[in-house]
């Protein structure tokens, strides 16, 4: 099987689903749409469409660390328990990462091993909806980090439906997205080995970016390196 992955989801954390929402509003000029949470990592989430033709199923998630939640006894993903990371959020959510489907998760892990990258092990995971329990499998590494600055995606494959089946359109859509590192051909080598498509990879300081068409025009949002 020929290894194929696509972008999933762009990845806002914040420092609280409030303060995400209030930043989605202000930003994108849409209120997002209801998520739910995530019993293995103590987090939740509120996400919203942003399909396009070269993104077809593409998503925008906004995460926090759920203080209802019981600690979950691990480093949650997307390094949320990164101390600088946490302090970033204080003042502003931002994207910080980015997730791709995958056709082969455990096949795109051994991909990535081979170039000697450690993406982490697969883990099982859900949430419930209003329409059912959404059920997948993502790439999680013992220390939450994300790898690259953010740059090199999570891997997920959905077991059945996808979450961004039942989001309405309300206007948005990922135009493009880039990730930028001092050292591209490392990034490029890994998006070749997991057969990546739709992310262009520059030469700069560590950085995510990703320009959204939006009610409030065209957006651009950026990781920072962070």
């Amino acid at each position: 099987m020929t290894l194929s992955s696509r972008v999933d989801h762009l990845v806002v954390a914040a420092d609280s689903l409030e303060q995400g929402v209030q930043w989605c509003e202000n930003t994108l000029g849409v209120t997002p749409g209801p998520g739910g949470q995530h019993p293995l990592m103590g987090t939740h989430n509120r996400v919203l469409r942003i399909a396009a033709p070269q993104y077809p199923r593409a998503y925008l998630e906004i995460i926090a660390i759920d203080p209802a939640a019981p600690p979950p006894g691990r480093r949650r993903w997307f390094d949320l328990d990164d101390v600088v990371l946490k302090q970033k959020l204080r003042q502003q959510p931002r994207l910080v990462h980015f997730v791709a489907s995958t056709n082969d998760a455990q096949a795109a892990l051994q991909a990535l091993e081979r170039n000697g990258i450690d993406r982490g092990e697969l883990v099982a995971a859900e949430r419930a909806t209003p329409n059912g329990v959404l059920s997948w499998r993502i790439s999680i590494r013992s220390d939450g980090q994300r790898l690259f600055y953010g740059g090199l995606p999570t891997l997920i494959q959905w077991n059945s439906a996808h979450a961004s089946d039942a989001m309405p359109d309300i206007g948005l859509a990922l135009r493009s997205l880039h990730a930028c590192y001092p050292r591209p051909a490392d990034l490029d080598a890994a998006y070749a080995a997991i057969g990546l498509t739709g992310v262009a990879v520059e030469q700069g300081m560590p950085n995510v970016k990703a320009v959204l068409a939006t009610p409030n025009g065209i957006v651009t949002l950026e990781s920072g390196g962070f």
